[in-house]
């Protein structure tokens, strides 16, 4: 029986209680397809630091590396200044790991879920590869007087042609493997941003080259904010730089049911990959058993594609689904009609 090594780092506020419901229906799928999972805890957080002081200890990254995967369940402490956990747990492995994709999945499930007017489920499927260690995220720049009336705040947008090319490239592989329409969509700001987007469209057309089959197309991230309301179904697979990705993502959360069904990964195609839940460590419901947990659910299905379990991926996937079609009457905290646990229970049933 084929076992798959698992780091869990649970986290803070409500991320406990959704990877517990992740990982209940992560071992059925194992049990169903004949896999094992090796999980090991770690409990880097808000609450490890309000305790020690300590964030990230060095050795955790190499002991990481040893692992197929990492679950997430979220980072962000309300008694610890924001800006410290997220750089030194999220953007450190991010980077440490050289996690240089994020993958982010726009799946509408359910109409009913959809704040735009007459969107159904074909309208809003795509995806976005944002690329994941560079730009504004490298945290480059400088304060010129601080403090005083001329004051100058430099952030640097540090974009290489490395970096660059091989989220292209895996963008492309993506829309080949993947892709709906084989199409790919490049998310910038070229008219403003004339050197940062410059690179990213020279780079674009002639990695594209290589792939005649693929569909391109390029519009600014302001278009592609408004054609995410208005026309969602235009779009395939989107790839854009850290920021923008950033700002986009959480627009597709909302258009596909909010952030309780939005999963994402970290992804480092030749090491360790990191998957989560997108909507953030929710401190206010923590403990209460009412936060939503089918976006760590479909974290881990994404995990375990990652891994090359696709049945098994497929299978919560298409679950998670049917549950929240024929269950669900809310996706928002406390308003689902069942428990934390009892979705968790939902998921497990259908899987069976």
């Amino acid at each position: 029986m084929k076992t798959y090594k698992i780091a869990i780092i649970a986290g803070d506020g409500t991320g406990p209680e959704v990877i517990r419901e992740g990982l209940k229906v992560m071992e059925a799928s194992a049990s169903k397809y004949s896999f094992k999972l090796n999980t090991h805890s770690y409990d880097f957080g808000g609450e490890r630091y309000l305790r020690t002081k300590e964030i990230l200890p060095d050795s955790a990254i190499d002991e990481l590396k040893t692992f197929d995967a990492i679950y997430l369940g979220a980072i962000g402490h309300p008694e610890v200044k924001p800006g410290i956990l997220e750089k030194g747990i999220l953007l450190r492995l991010r980077f440490d790991l050289d996690q240089y994709i994020n993958l982010r999945p726009v799946t509408l499930y359910d109409e009913r879920f959809c704040p735009l007017k007459n969107k159904k489920p074909q309208d809003i499927d795509f995806v976005v590869v944002r690329e994941n260690s560079e730009g504004l995220y490298k945290g480059l720049g400088e304060f010129q007087n601080k403090g005083m009336a001329n004051e100058v705040a430099i952030q640097i947008s540090h974009n290489t042609r490395k970096g660059v090319e091989r989220c292209v490239r895996y963008a492309f592989e993506y829309t080949r493997q993947h892709g709906k329409k084989k199409k790919l969509t490049l998310c910038g700001k070229t008219n403003v941003l004339t050197f940062a987007f410059d690179l990213w469209e020279r780079t674009f057309y002639e990695v594209a080259k290589e792939y005649p089959d693929v569909k391109t197309e390029y519009t600014h991230v302001d278009a592609t904010t408004m054609w995410f309301v208005k026309n969602p179904e235009w779009f395939d697979v989107i790839v854009t730089d850290n920021m923008f990705g950033d700002i986009i993502t959480d627009l597709g959360a909302m258009i596909q049911g909010g952030m309780g069904i939005a999963a994402g990964g970290n992804i480092n195609p030749q090491g360790v990959s990191m998957f989560e839940p997108i909507g953030g460590s929710a401190p206010k419901y923590t403990g209460q058993n009412i936060i939503n947990p089918l976006a760590a659910v479909c974290a881990g299905a994404m995990l375990l594609r990652q891994m090359g379990e696709n049945k098994a991926a497929d299978s919560i996937e298409e679950t998670v689904k049917d549950v929240v079609r024929s269950k669900l009457m809310d996706l928002a905290a406390g308003k689902m009609g069942y428990s934390t646990s009892q979705v968790g229970d939902l998921v497990v049933e259908g899987l069976k």
